[in-house]
């Protein structure tokens, strides 16, 4: 089994789009109109979703996460672009990065095991 995708619910679409795809640099593989964004995650898609009005959000805090492979050569340009981009980093590791999204998700960059 292998993960298909991933769907990340938002009440600011265009917003989320900029971290994941501007950001972080994940490809746009399709998009269903105002409503989601697929990007692609390696062999998986992870699809941004438009939440409903009224709908809960990221609880403040969280520390469930969406971990991202990347490799150790990686890490100085992705420590550039959050850094470009106003993104403080939340805590590091020797293999990994860690962010939130605009939303507050937790988000690893990581290049464990090496």
């Amino acid at each position: 089994m292998r993960i298909h995708h991933v769907a990340l619910r938002t009440l600011d679409l265009p917003r989320l789009e900029a971290f994941y795809a501007g950001v972080l640099g994940l490809e746009i593989t399709g998009r269903t109109g105002e409503t989601s964004v697929w990007l692609r995650a390696g062999d998986a898609i992870l699809m941004l979703e438009r939440a409903a009005a009224g709908e809960p959000g990221v609880q403040a805090g969280t520390m469930e996460m969406v971990a991202f492979a990347i490799t150790k050569e990686q890490r100085a340009e992705y420590m550039r672009r959050l850094a470009t981009a106003g993104i403080a980093l939340e805590s590091e590791t020797a293999h990994t990065l860690y962010v939130r999204d605009p939303d507050g998700r937790r988000v690893g960059l990581s290049h464990y095991p090496e």
